[in-house]
C-alpha cells in the first residue's frame, strides 16, 4: 500500500507545547503500557508498519518539518518536502509526482492520503487499505473516506452520499456548518469529511497538468514557489462528478485542541505534575523543570513548556488561537535531526542554551559571522572539531569558538551541552554550513 501523510500546520491551539517550529503531531504525550511516550506521527507511523509492513510511507510537509520527523522517525523515512506552503493541492501533486518520479511507483498504482495527526484504532488502517482496494477497481475517479459522525460538529466539511450502502456516490459536500445545520445534514445521513481519499497516481497527476505547466517531479519542485495556494478539496473533490465515498465508523478523533487532545491521554499527569483529590477532570502536561501542583480544580488543562504556561478551562481552550496570535517571540524548544535544544536565557548580547545530541549524531560543521561561542559539556561523551583540530569531551570540558572558525560536536553516548551565545547580533541566519570532509 502506497500511502501519502499530510504533515503541516504549526498547531498553535496547542500553545505552549506547540508553536512555529514545533507542530502538535511531534509532542510526545501517548504511551502504552510501559513504553516510552510517542508523538501523533510516530503513532501513526508505527501503526501502519504493524497492520502493513510493506506499506510505502511518504510524508508530505514542509521544509521546518523535516528535522523534527528524521529525530522521530530516523533517516530512512521517505520524505516529500515542499519547498515554501502552497495548501494541500500542491502538496498532494508534488508528493505523487515524487511516488512516480522518484520512488518509481506506477501511474497505475493508487495511492491512499491521510492526516498526519488522527487518533484512531488499527480498525482505521484496515479501512485504509479497503479504501486503496476500492480505488484500483476504477468505479470511480476518486474514493472518500466518510466517517459516521458522533456529534453535531462545527469544526468539518460534511459529505452527503446519494445512499446508505457501505460504498455510495457522492451526492453533496456541505462547508462547516452550525450546530443546527450539521444536525440536519446528520439526520439526511451525512458523513464527517476528515480529509481521507484514495487514487490512482495518473489520475491526480492528469488533473495537475491540466492547472500546472510541468514535466516532472523536478520540475515541479523548481516551479513550486509559483503554484496558487489552493485545497485539494477545492481544486479537484468539489468538482469531481465521479466521486465515491466509503463509509468509517471505527475510532477516529481530531486532537486539534487541548480539549480533545486530553480526551486521549491516559494518565493525568505528564511530567512534574501533583494533583490533589478534590481536583476532577484536570491534565497537566509539564516539559519544565519544575513541579507544578493543582489543588481543586474541574475541568482544567495546565501545559508548561519553555514557550509559556496555559491554565485554561477545557472548553474555553478551543479558543485559545488568537491570544497566542498576540505573542511575539521567537520558539524556545526545537527539535532537530540530530537531537534538540532549550533556549534558557535571552539577554540584549546574549543567549544561553541547553543542547541535547543523541548518540552517534552530529550537527553540521559550520560558522557564525556575528558572534562568539562556548560550549560547556555537562553530561555524555563525545568529540568536537574546531577549524579542523578534533578534541575529546567530557562532562567539565569548555570550548570557545570565536565568530568565523568553523566547529562542530559529535556525540558518542547522549551529549549535553550548555551554549552560551555572545555578540550584538544573535540570530538563526546568521550559520555558514560546509561539508567536514573539506577539512581532512
Amino acid at each position: 500500500m502506497n500511502i501519502i501523510l499530510l504533515s503541516g500546520g504549526s498547531g498553535k491551539r496547542l500553545w505552549p507545547l506547540s508553536n512555529d517550529v514545533r507542530s502538535k503531531q511531534f509532542i510526545k504525550i501517548f504511551r502504552e503500557e510501559t513504553q516510552a511516550y510517542q508523538s501523533m506521527i510516530q503513532r501513526i507511523y508505527r501503526q501502519i508498519q504493524s497492520i502493513d509492513k510493506d506499506a510505502v510511507i511518504t510524508i508530505a510537509t514542509a521544509k521546518t518539518q523535516v528535522s523534527a520527523i528524521h529525530n522521530q522517525l530516523g533517516n530512512d523515512v521517505n520524505i516529500s518536502v515542499e519547498p515554501c506552503r502552497r495548501d494541500t493541492f500542491p502538496a498532494i501533486v508534488l508528493a505523487t509526482a515524487y511516488l512516480r518520479d522518484v520512488q518509481g511507483v506506477s501511474e497505475d498504482e493508487a495511492v491512499v492520503v491521510c492526516p498526519v495527526d488522527p487518533y484512531v484504532g488499527d480498525e482505521y488502517f484496515q479501512a485504509l487499505m479497503d479504501l486503496k482496494v476500492q480505488a484500483e477497481k476504477e468505479e470511480a475517479r476518486l474514493v472518500l473516506m466518510g466517517i459516521e459522525p458522533t456529534y453535531p460538529s462545527e469544526k468539518y466539511g460534511y459529505i452527503i452520499p446519494e445512499d446508505k450502502n457501505a460504498v455510495s456516490k457522492v451526492g453533496t459536500f456541505k462547508e462547516k456548518p452550525n450546530i443546527e445545520t450539521a444536525e440536519r445534514y446528520i439526520a439526511q445521513g451525512a458523513l464527517w469529511n476528515g480529509g481521507v481519499f484514495a487514487y490512482k497516481i495518473k489520475y491526480v497527476l492528469d488533473k495537475a497538468h491540466d492547472m500546472i505547466d510541468f514535466t516532472d517531479y523536478a520540475d515541479l519542485y523548481a516551479k513550486y514557489e509559483s503554484l496558487t495556494k489552493i485545497s485539494f478539496d477545492y481544486a479537484v473533490v468539489e468538482k469531481e462528478s465521479d466521486i465515491q465515498v466509503m463509509r468509517y465508523n471505527g475510532d477516529w478523533k481530531d486532537l486539534g485542541t487541548w480539549n480533545t487532545l486530553t480526551e486521549a491521554m491516559k494518565e493525568n499527569c505528564i511530567g512534574n505534575g501533583v494533583l490533589d483529590q478534590e481536583c476532577k477532570n484536570v491534565h497537566v502536561i509539564n516539559e519544565l523543570d519544575i513541579p507544578i501542583l493543582c489543588m481543586g480544580l474541574k475541568d482544567v488543562v495546565v501545559s508548561a513548556s519553555p514557550d509559556g504556561i496555559l491554565v485554561s478551562d477545557k472548553e474555553q481552550s478551543s479558543y485559545i488561537k488568537p491570544y497566542v496570535d498576540k505573542f511575539v517571540q521567537d520558539a524556545k524548544f526545537a527539535e532537530k535531526s540530530w537531537g534538540s535544544y532549550t533556549v534558557l536565557d535571552v539577554q540584549e548580547e546574549s543567549m544561553t542554551i541547553k543542547v541535547t545530541l543523541n548518540p552517534h549524531q552530529r550537527m553540521n560543521y559550520h560558522s557564525h559571522e556575528y558572534r562568539d561561542e562556548v560550549w560547556t559539556v555537562t553530561a555524555g561523551t563525545g568529540k568536537v572539531i574546531v577549524d579542523g583540530v578534533e578534541q575529546q569531551v567530557k562532562p567539565g570540558d569548555v570550548i570557545s569558538m570565536p565568530a568565523g572558525c568553523r566547529h562542530t560536536m559529535i556525540a558518542e553516548t547522549e551529549l549535553q551541552v550548555i551554549e552560551v551565545q555572545l555578540g550584538k547580533s544573535i540570530r538563526a541566519s546568521d550559520k555558514q554550513k560546509y561539508e567536514l570532509e573539506d577539512e581532512f
